[in-house]
């Protein structure tokens, strides 16, 4: 199964607590990036412009569990830039899972096979390999060639370890729903667990932002990508309300704070691909943040957003008070051929606010004033 036994126990007690504890927001999953550095330069991404005062910045394995002990989502997911570029990422694993939260690190691969001896298979702990389709598509969308062979052999020699292994999969709008069903027929052959699908954000400064789809093309993507799928047995990580969402049958508004974000920055406002702020601490990211002035219809940069790390919260909400619905979706399927649901209206959202010279001139502001008291104090021991 995609997700194991242990973990979605352990994951439905933990919602159902917050829920019947009558607690208003609650994270599900801490999105953790050590680092934005990353060994590839995707024209999808948008972190890869930042100066080399951040790009060189990491969080240290201190801050790096003090902010998982701060925040008690069940599961961490080390993401970035590339993780496996930061010399201590496994030290971070091992503390995770000693809290007994449930790892997945997300990495491009390139560097899986090098750092294999650095860690041991675990029930906690799965890779999630970034690959975009068939080896044409994934090359292209990385921007080098070659990197889908180097994932593929790097899955082969992480599962031939006894490692649990996953793929993360974003669909842009050059996505063709025939291939992407013969390359998730293909992932399954080669031994992947599980499948975590998503339609690509467009970050507001990637480099390329004409790939990217707007609501009504994703909804018709997957809707024809699940149709191929009836059959299939394909693994995918996600709830099954979140894959109905995807194929236009569920109105939805984001949950942002489901999955809280920790950067080099701080905690991120409000989600992992919006960044309109920073807190110093998890509580005051909970507790201050506006939220009611972010999501779809409500701020223009969310309009066409149906990434999982904004809807998946959601979802698993609906699933806990609509059991038999998310049971049945996840017998049948998602409807591929019945009338979409209504969509969030866009008429009243305010528009977007360029944040990001002013954040970037704090940010390596406080950078900078860090990185001077911490020379100092190692100069004070000696």
């Amino acid at each position: 199964m995609a997700v194991p036994l242990l973990q979605t126990l352990r994951i439905g007690l933990y919602v159902v607590r917050q829920h019947f504890s009558g607690v208003k927001r609650y994270p599900l999953v801490l999105m953790m990036e050590p680092l934005f550095r990353c060994n590839l330069t995707c024209a999808g991404c948008g972190k890869i412009d930042y100066p080399d005062a951040v790009l060189n910045s990491r969080l240290s394995v201190a801050d790096a569990l003090a902010s998982i002990d701060e925040c008690p989502a069940p599961v961490v997911v080390l993401a970035g830039g590339e993780p496996l570029l930061h010399r201590d990422i496994h030290e971070i694993v091992t503390g995770a899972i000693a809290r007994k939260k449930f790892v997945y690190l997300c990495t491009n691969a390139l560097l899986l096979e090098k750092k294999l001896d650095l860690f041991e298979p675990n029930p906690y702990f799965t890779w999630t390999v970034h690959l975009d389709g068939n080896r044409d598509d994934h090359d292209r969308a990385v921007s080098r060639e070659g990197t889908f062979d180097q994932a593929v052999s790097a899955i082969r020699a992480a599962k031939a370890r006894g490692f649990r292994v996953n793929i993360n999969c974003t669909l842009f709008n050059n996505a063709d729903a025939e291939r992407m069903a013969h390359f998730f027929d293909y992932a399954h052959s080669i031994g992947v667990e599980g499948i975590t699908i998503s339609p690509g954000y467009a970050y507001e400064r990637a480099p390329n932002g004409e790939h990217f789809l707007n609501r009504r093309t994703t909804k018709e993507l997957f809707r024809k990508l699940f149709r191929l799928g009836k059959g299939r047995k394909w693994q995918f990580t996600q709830s099954s309300l979140f894959l109905d969402f995807l194929a236009g049958n569920e109105t939805y508004q984001c949950t942002p704070w489901g999955n809280p974000t920790r950067n080099v920055f701080g905690w991120q406002r409000p989600c992992y691909l919006l960044g309109e702020g920073y807190a110093k601490t998890y509580k005051e990211l909970i507790d201050d943040t506006d939220w009611d002035s972010y999501g779809v219809g409500k701020y223009e940069k969310c309009a066409d957003c149906m990434v999982h790390c904004g809807f998946e919260a959601t979802a698993v909400t609906d699933c806990l008070s609509h059991p038999i619905k998310a049971a049945l979706v996840a017998l049948r399927g998602p409807d591929t051929e019945g009338p979409m649901a209504p969509d969030l209206p866009l008429d009243g959202q305010r528009p977007a606010v360029d944040n990001y010279d002013r954040l970037l001139t704090e940010n390596l502001q406080r950078l900078e004033t860090e990185g001077r008291a911490n020379n100092l104090h190692k100069l004070a021991q000696g």
